[in-house]
């Protein structure tokens, strides 16, 4: 494990399975969780949780962004949308878009990647079962793939998204085979005390675990 990688770590299932990805790759891992005032904060003790387990050096920063509250993910104030199953992401942008996180997040990861001389630097990031956002996509991630290679001095970053082009059942199914501690992992928008399944969140996930026939232990 002489290679380093930088993985963007939430907390929920995808950044988890990213992580352990990354992991059965050889790579040492540097993780990077951010608390910029989300509603479901007990996401970030979740990532506490998966980084121990994955033996990765957890980055922790609180980065309150006042605009941000334009967004139901941050303003508890704003109810969370219920919107049916086959109709996330394929209508309008959802309140719980919030404006540049995963761009605010990759600048973040590459300038850590940068000062730990990591090669690459990886998001759980996915384009198919998902509620539409833009900076999930692949255009997304490849120019911004340029941006990094462009602003950091040897210019090899790469960004690595094992999960962009897979299914929530898919991306189960490699998190099982991957043993990543999904047990350990936190979807849920509304960060009650258990998932609340009505957010958009909560049924991708649900979703997910139905179409791989497994029982999801974290939806206690």
């Amino acid at each position: 494990m002489n290679r380093k990688a930088v993985v963007l770590l939430s907390g929920g299932l995808d950044s988890t399975i990213a992580l352990f990805w990354t992991r059965a790759k050889g790579y040492r891992v540097d993780a990077l969780s951010v608390d910029y005032g989300q509603r479901h904060r007990r996401e970030l003790a979740s990532a506490r949780r998966v980084a121990r387990q994955a033996r990765a050096h957890l980055h922790e920063l609180s980065l309150p962004l006042p605009w941000l509250k334009t967004s139901a993910l941050v303003d508890r104030r704003q109810r969370l949308p219920d919107i049916p199953l086959a109709k996330i992401g394929r209508g309008p942008m959802p309140s719980t878009y919030v404006p540049g996180r995963n761009t605010v997040f990759l600048a973040l990861g590459l300038s850590l990647a940068e000062a730990v001389g990591a090669e690459v630097l990886v998001v759980g990031a996915n384009a198919q079962d998902y509620s539409g956002y833009p900076d999930c996509r692949p255009q997304f991630l490849r120019a911004f793939e340029q941006v990094a290679r462009r602003g950091t001095v040897k210019g090899r970053l790469k960004i690595l998204a094992p999960l962009l082009r897979m299914n929530k059942r898919q991306i189960v199914e490699l998190g099982i085979k991957l043993r990543a501690p999904i047990e350990e992992t936190w979807s849920c928008y509304a960060g009650g005390r258990k998932p609340c399944g009505r957010c958009d969140s909560c049924k991708l996930r649900a979703k997910g675990f139905a179409e791989a026939g497994l029982k999801d232990l974290a939806a206690r």
